[in-house]
């Protein structure tokens, strides 16, 4: 349900979108979303670190040529 069906139920006035834009609401929502996003973010980075095999060819040093890895 939309924020304005909402007030319109509650009896309260429709608003605007620069005034939902401003308002609590739509900061605590959009907050807990970008946190989520970044949680699961940061979970794949730590998860990629901790798991990557050490000596697999994808973890060699940068400079070493695909012909020292058997990737080539």
């Amino acid at each position: 349900m939309s924020f304005n069906e909402e007030q319109l139920q509650l009896g309260q006035q429709a608003v605007s979108l620069w005034q939902y834009v401003s308002s609590s609401r739509f900061w605590f929502k959009s907050f807990q979303n970008w946190q989520s996003e970044f949680l699961s973010v940061g979970a794949l980075v730590v998860l990629s670190i901790f798991l990557r095999q050490k000596g697999s060819p994808e973890s060699k040093p940068v400079h070493i040529p695909h012909r020292h890895t058997g990737n080539g």
